[in-house]
């Protein structure tokens, strides 16, 4: 019997939109290292957490950098889960810095005041990588509801420390980005807004500076899909991030210029593709398989967890 795919009504409204959703050249390689965690944050499309064991091993490490090797990208973007908790993760840095121009490692923050991260942002700084650095809210208690007790006094702590050598300081060119989202059912405030009342906050009540800062919707997978679900709240969150669609964010998003690469190795379009389990075109890829980069024009796996990155501003 013939199987026909069900189309997503995020692939209906690219359509009725008159926009297409395909692949442009690849410039960006995203690492994910793995699922385990040091915290339980409500919002984590992964479900990372303490109790996760999924780690990347040192033969995908290699192949990893062996990857990098082979192509010329423009940026390479360490993720998790906390990178942090990957032992190799030093020997990775050490290795990629000086074959992309720009090196990114994110951080929850709390993972970098660990005692085995001590020397990690010493580290960052000589390999001058871009820290973008996970801040919910300037509100303690909106904060902590997300990520759990006594995670706020630790995130500033470590705000400081990154700013006292450099980072987020200006003229010192050691770039520290901050990434906000909310920690309910509702869409984020324009990204200008929200990057002025961090600044002014964080500035004035504890003297911590950053470069940049991107306020994006949370992902409904994972945890936070489970909240919603939970708490009664899917419908309407997802009825929300439709209406918000904008076809103007298409053209930006990150999917179309990056590949993914799981803690196993195997190859996404993107960490949302990755927690959703939609492999790059369609079919289950090993790095150390990858003979050439996926074409301008390739089409990208979509779902309706898609709707996040094109609402408002956007997702890029």
């Amino acid at each position: 019997m013939k199987r026909y795919k069900v189309r997503s009504a995020f692939e209906d409204t690219l359509l009725q939109n008159g926009v297409e959703l395909t692949r442009d050249e690849t410039t960006t390689l995203q690492i994910n290292v793995g699922l385990a965690c040091d915290l339980v944050c409500r919002d984590c499309h992964l479900e990372a957490g303490p109790a996760r064991t999924e780690l990347m091993n040192e033969e995908t490490v290699e192949a990893v950098i062996a990857c990098a090797k082979r192509f010329n990208f423009a940026s390479i973007d360490i993720t998790g889960g906390a990178p942090e908790l990957l032992p190799q993760l030093p020997l990775l840095v050490e290795r990629l810095a000086p074959l992309t121009s720009r090196l990114i490692v994110r951080t929850n923050l709390t993972a970098l005041a660990r005692p085995e991260s001590a020397a990690l942002p010493d580290l960052y700084s000589k390999q001058r990588v871009v820290i973008v650095a996970s801040l919910p809210a300037v509100n303690a208690s909106q904060s902590e509801s997300q990520r759990g007790g006594g995670t706020w006094e630790t995130s500033l702590a470590v705000l400081r420390r990154l700013n006292g050598i450099g980072y987020g300081m200006e003229g010192s060119g050691l770039e520290l980005d901050l990434i906000a989202n909310p920690t309910g059912a509702f869409l984020p405030p324009s990204q200008e807004q929200t990057a002025r009342r961090f600044r002014e906050v964080l500035e004035r009540k504890w003297g911590i500076t950053f470069n940049h800062l991107f306020a994006f919707a949370n992902v409904p997978l994972g945890r936070f899909r489970h909240w919603l679900e939970r708490s009664g709240n899917l419908e309407t969150y997802m009825a929300r991030l439709a209406a918000g669609f904008n076809p103007c964010a298409v053209p930006g998003l990150m999917c179309r210029t990056m590949i993914s690469v799981s803690w196993d190795g195997f190859l996404f379009d993107c960490d949302f593709n990755l927690a959703r389990g939609l492999p790059l075109g369609g079919r289950r890829i090993h790095i150390s398989e990858l003979a050439d980069l996926p074409a301008p024009g390739t089409s990208i796996a979509v779902s309706d967890h898609c709707y996040t990155c094109t609402a408002g501003a956007g997702f890029t």
